[in-house]
């Protein structure tokens, strides 16, 4: 009985020991993985590092671009395309006016009832339609159709105070968020589409007359007065509210830059010189590209994938189309080299673009004590259920490092644009003097962290004397009043006192 109970007890113990290894084992097998799984990110959150002195270097390279594409066609990754918008709004503007603003998935058409410098603002009216995504890569036809027929609905609901005098006709200001090669203010040719679209055989071809089409297929009499870009009108959305608005910038699907540049500082102008002395430029920026950009391994890969590889580098690495692709494609390495989320990587994790901006923002604004929000957009989007406290708060961490990044790069390239205007340093009798950048855009109005990394980021830029001279003010919607605005700045009547004239040019 003594031995049967020796032995026995020597089976336990040696069973005891058996699964205590085990245990141990697995356990270091757990702790290497998670070890592997951090060494990734802390190598994503070196290589994206944007120090001041890096960022100072991106801005100068910005300016430098910015002189180049200025001084000749095709000579910097900026095209610096000239608007033709010489001259913005001033308040005057009376009537009713047109907005259709395309620039992303959704586009919006607007109804604008202007009174003058006393009653500003009248009455605005706004439907917004989604873009089926089989358009987006269908044909031109098929996608000016589309949105001729949601403008001919929206006319439809005109009241009677907003329809035009007899002798009338309607006017609307076109934002195409898109490069353009313009040719007047109301005319341009497609350079090519980027956020998503992929249409070949609109890029050439003048936009306003595709538009124009479309609308006569519908029966719709509507004159397109102005062709801007999305930045070029939350710019004049921006000088309507005040004469100190400098520059616009967008930060939301894609992202772009225009300012208000001397036309004798844009040697490639031949025509004659506005009265104005002015030009509004669209940078383009989105195609900037430069060595001082902390551009990964990830960045790569997204470039790859993307419908214009090679192209738009700056927009893939700033802005809302891309961020949270950019959080996907890490947290798919940590996956499939460290087992972050168990032995196999979850197919869901596979999908490009599945991982949106505004999930992201989501994940990183998450302040709850367990991460709840963190772990619902796991389980609702990538299919991944029963994460870590650890795991959760490894990818706010990826959140932040991506999300740090593009909004120091992206302050980086506003004051490129600063520098570019000589409003980097406080002249003689200017200390007084506010300029004012206008922003628009859902990343910057939604992510708080991104919007309230890139101020400070802009602000340690300028350093505290010449930040205060330097006001970056949220035009919410610019885009599509600003369309409105140019129209009515450059329609085919103008007021004086309570006479409409027809204007001779």
């Amino acid at each position: 009985m003594g031995k049967v109970a020796v032995a026995a007890t020597v089976i336990c113990a040696a069973t005891v020991c058996a699964v205590t290894a085990l245990v141990v084992r697995q356990r270091l097998r757990n702790a290497s993985k998670w070890a592997a799984a951090m060494a990734i990110l802390d190598d994503v959150e070196r290589k994206s590092d944007a120090q001041l002195s890096k960022l100072r270097q991106i801005a100068d390279a910005m300016a430098v671009e910015m002189h180049a594409g200025l001084a000749s066609e095709g000579g910097s990754k900026l095209k610096m395309l000239i608007s033709f918008v010489d001259k913005l709004p001033t308040g005057d503007e009376k009537g009713v006016f047109y907005a259709l603003d395309l620039g992303g998935t959704n586009f919006r058409v607007m109804r604008v009832k202007l009174g003058g410098k006393e009653l500003r603002v009248v009455k605005q009216e706004t439907a917004e339609v989604s873009i089926p995504s089989e358009l987006m890569v269908g044909t031109s036809e098929q996608l000016f159709d589309f949105i001729a027929e949601a403008v001919a609905k929206f006319v439809a609901t005109e009241e009677e105070d907003l329809r035009p005098e007899p002798d009338r006709k309607r006017e609307l200001g076109f934002t195409f968020s898109f490069p353009v090669k313009q040719t007047s203010l109301a005319s341009g040719d497609l350079i090519r589409w980027t956020k998503g679209f992929s249409i070949p055989d609109t890029v050439g071809k003048d936009v306003v007359a595709e538009l124009t089409s479309a609308l006569q297929r519908k029966g719709i009499d509507l004159r397109v007065a102005a062709l801007v870009n999305d930045t070029v009108g939350t710019l004049a959305g921006g000088r309507y509210d005040s004469p100190n608005v400098i520059a616009a910038v967008i930060l939301g699907t894609g992202t772009n830059a225009a300012y208000v540049e001397r036309v004798q500082a844009i040697p490639k102008w031949h025509g004659p010189i506005p009265k104005s002395g002015e030009m509004v430029i669209n940078m383009e920026w989105g195609n900037f590209r430069s060595a001082h950009l902390p551009f990964t391994e990830y960045d790569a890969a997204l470039d790859a994938e993307s419908l214009n590889p090679g192209e738009q580098i700056y927009e893939k690495m700033v802005s809302g189309m891309y961020l949270g692709e950019i959080v996907r494609i890490v947290l798919y390495r940590m996956a499939d080299e460290a087992a972050f989320f168990g032995d196999t990587v979850p197919e869901k994790l596979k999908v490009p673009f599945i991982l949106r901006t505004p999930d992201m923002s989501s994940m990183h604004h998450d302040s709850s004590p367990d991460l709840k929000v963190v772990a619902t957009k796991l389980k609702d989007i990538l299919g991944i259920t029963n994460t870590s406290l650890k795991t959760r708060k490894a990818i706010v961490r990826l959140c932040d490092v991506v999300s740090t990044r593009g909004a120091r790069i992206a302050a980086a390239g506003i004051f490129g644009i600063i520098k570019k205007l000589g409003k980097d340093t406080i002249k003689d009798g200017e200390k007084n003097q506010k300029a004012i950048i206008a922003l628009d855009g859902g990343l910057y109005e939604h992510y708080k962290e991104y919007r309230e990394c890139m101020e400070s980021t802009l602000n340690e830029l300028l350093g505290e004397e010449v930040a205060n001279t330097i006001c970056i003010e949220h035009f919410n919607d610019g885009s599509g009043i600003g369309a409105a605005l140019l129209a009515a700045s450059n329609c085919l009547f103008r007021y004086r006192g309570d006479e409409v004239e027809e204007a001779s040019s």
